[in-house]
């Protein structure tokens, strides 16, 4: 659906029916598949046929749905996983092995941080964390000859940093290597990393895409940009003989447009089974048929509750890009001209006393380690979702101890103020 506008595609994009089909995506709940002769079945397992045989590997719910998202992103092949985490782990380690090195911004979701920084280095896998406000030089510096991706977020979890994404991938493809992206926070309708030089975007759809707090789950999503035979020394894993899949060679068989996707579905999908249910897809998709409706909403809310904090003496500081004087406040005019999210942090006076406080006289929004949903909710992320990082790598990410991270919802943004405004008097 290229020539319609991004509204229609949340709507209409990925499942169009047929005569006298159902109107709705169907769940397709079922762990395999029929087929008439071993012959059938076998140009599936050869790739040589489309279809199913498999839900561990691909289900056809998910990829209607898949679809849609890589409609919404400009991508050319997609998948479902069965979170966030999976999504980013599939895509770098789909071109990352033992003895490669990853190049990430150290502005990111700390789950994230130690996926890269202590999991993936345990598998051989080295990375150095750049700032996100790195210049071409400090990002140059930090490549070596075995790099092989750079990884950031378009708007950074709970920190909300704004990546120079054109920055990053001028860097990148100048070392040969790919960009990856994580446009959870933004979704594709208030950014779309590829048409600013990414070459693989990744989503949390737990979060803006499912906008309920209904079903975890992720995404990714190919250019099919990425000149991967260009760089084949780079990339054995996509430019010679799979030997675990009858030797195929994925970039000549697949193209530019399909390799990267192929491969993470018949090897990776295959070994881990990190698939998405049909079910949770269902309820993706209809999250997404109103996804543009609900984002202005959310960052309408957002900047009315940072325009709020900004005024409160007991608010030591906001992070914001929609507002005047933040620090990303021009870049995301470049990247976000629609605003970016309805994710708010702020950092209080009295630190950690002062956050444990504040949040313990909510009443409206609640405390849960959830974000970018439909009800508000709010956290501490030191004590939290980045517990596990030190006060050194905490500062580094730009999430001290004191701050508070709130995720306004779909409410009026007259009652999200009045909640925050006697939580800040009873501190």
């Amino acid at each position: 659906m290229s020539d319609y506008k991004i509204n229609t595609k949340c709507v209409q994009s990925g499942y169009r029916p047929g005569n006298g089909e159902p109107r709705q995506i169907p769940i397709v709940q079922s762990t395999t598949f029929k087929y008439d002769t071993s012959e059938d079945m076998g140009k599936l397992f050869d790739l040589e046929a489309s279809g199913y045989f498999y839900t561990r590997l691909q289900n056809p719910t998910n990829d209607f749905v898949a679809a849609k998202i890589a409609d919404l992103e400009g991508g050319t092949a997609a998948m479902l996983t069965s979170s966030g985490q999976a999504a980013n782990f599939f895509a770098l380690f789909n071109i990352c092995e033992c003895g490669s090195h990853i190049v990430a911004s150290s502005s990111i979701y700390g789950g994230t941080f130690n996926l890269i920084a202590v999991t993936m280095a345990k598998m051989g896998i080295e990375t150095t964390f750049v700032s996100p406000d790195s210049t071409e030089e400090e990002l140059n510096a930090a490549f070596r000859e075995n790099t092989k991706v750079v990884f950031g977020e378009t708007i950074a979890n709970p920190a909300l940093t704004v990546l120079d994404i054109e920055r990053f991938a001028k860097v990148a493809h100048e070392h040969g290597v790919p960009l990856i992206v994580d446009n959870t926070f933004p979704t594709p309708v208030n950014c779309r990393p590829i048409e600013w030089g990414a070459d693989i975007v990744t989503h949390s759809t737990t979060k803006y895409m499912d906008g309920h707090g209904a079903g975890v789950g992720g995404a990714i999503v190919d250019s099919g940009k990425f000149d991967w035979m260009a760089h084949a020394d780079k990339f054995p894993g996509l430019c010679t003989p799979d030997d675990s899949y009858h030797g195929i060679t994925y970039a000549e068989k697949f193209g530019k447009e399909g390799a990267f996707i192929t491969k993470c579905t018949a090897q990776l999908m295959r070994d881990f089974g990190s698939i998405q249910s049909p079910q949770n897809a269902f309820l993706l998709n209809l999250g997404l048929e109103s996804l543009h409706v609900r984002m202005a909403r959310h960052v309408e809310n957002g900047q009315a509750v940072a325009e709020f904090l900004q005024t409160q003496p007991k608010v030591k500081r906001v992070v914001y890009s929609g507002l005047e004087g933040d620090k990303y406040y021009e870049i995301a005019k470049k990247y976000l001209p629609n605003g970016g999210c309805g994710v708010v942090s702020f950092e209080l006076e009295g630190g950690r006393k002062a956050a444990e406080a504040f949040m313990k006289n909510l009443k409206l929004a609640a405390i849960e380690t959830h974000v970018a949903d439909a009800r508000t909710c709010c956290l501490n992320p030191a004590t939290s979702t980045h517990r596990q990082m030190s006060d050194e790598q905490l500062e580094a990410a730009g999430i001290p101890a004191g701050l508070v991270r709130m995720s306004c919802g779909l409410e009026d943004k007259e009652d999200l103020i009045a909640d925050l405004k006697q939580a800040l008097e009873a501190i």
